[in-house]
């Protein structure tokens, strides 16, 4: 794989169109450090500029998929921290999974905690396996999860988002499933997983990928200039090989040869 480096924290591998990023740091479960950002960080724009990769795995090793932020590793970095192998960046956890242009899905086998809620957030389809547990417990400790609120705030009504912060309880799989967090249960379905991957590696890769950039660049528009850049960036996609193979391959039957430009 172009540009891969031995990381410290997590662990990246790319086949048949997947690209897998596991948090390989269990015997801390997880917990997440600057260092561990910055080679999420990377992995991330490596998995986005790499036109063979069409979806992104992300997963976790151990029995916690993440404890959320390492309070001692953010105030006193050690030896490791400050070896880098990658650059540093100055993102938050949320900034860098929201850098992904492409379709992503989190595979929950173990709880998610605090600031483990950042990346699920930003994924665009979330799994777990019905025993998993999620908590938001800050206010207990004195502190407040602002950055996971404003994800929440993407997906849940204000009073909704709020209420998950400030009143910290064990919420089920199940529960996360009702309120639209969870996109499925593993356990449910248990073929759903190798499902989604068939179908989304099967689409247009620069439809999908242009989809992800305009949805993003529509937050900062006006709504009266909307939908010029949208008719702009449909306009694109026609010009491109894609739209034209998948036009041949309709007329001739044939499953079409995406080349993702």
């Amino acid at each position: 794989m172009s540009g891969h480096l031995n990381y410290k924290f997590i662990k990246v591998k790319q086949a048949d169109h997947v690209f897998h990023l596991t948090l390989a740091r269990p015997e801390k479960r997880n917990a997440f450090t600057p260092l561990m950002i910055d080679e999420i960080y990377h992995a991330i724009q490596m998995a986005d500029s790499d036109p063979d990769v069409r979806v992104l795995i992300l997963d976790a090793e151990g029995p916690v998929f993440c404890a959320g932020m390492d309070l001692k590793a953010f105030e006193n970095p050690d030896v490791s921290e400050l070896a880098k192998t990658v650059p540093h960046v100055d993102l938050s956890l949320g900034e860098v999974m929201s850098q992904l242009n492409k379709p992503s899905i989190a595979v929950l086998e173990g709880n998610v905690v605090a600031g483990g809620f950042l990346m699920i957030l930003e994924c665009t389809y979330v799994i777990a396996k019905s025993t998993v547990q999620f908590s938001l417990p800050e206010v207990q400790l004195g502190l407040f999860p602002f950055q996971v609120l404003a994800g929440l705030l993407k997906h849940l009504p204000h009073n909704k988002a709020m209420d998950l912060c400030i009143r910290p309880e064990l919420i089920s799989a199940q529960e996360m499933k009702n309120m639209g967090l969870v996109f499925e249960l593993m356990d449910q379905k248990p073929d759903m997983l190798s499902d989604l991957i068939n179908k989304l590696t099967s689409v247009a890769p620069l439809a999908v990928k242009m989809g992800f950039e305009s949805a993003r660049q529509l937050e900062g528009l006006r709504k009266a200039d909307q939908y010029a850049f949208l008719l702009e960036q449909l306009q694109k996609l026609r010009t491109s090989h894609d739209f034209k193979e998948g036009m041949a391959a309709r007329i001739e039957k044939r499953p079409p040869n995406w080349k993702g430009e």
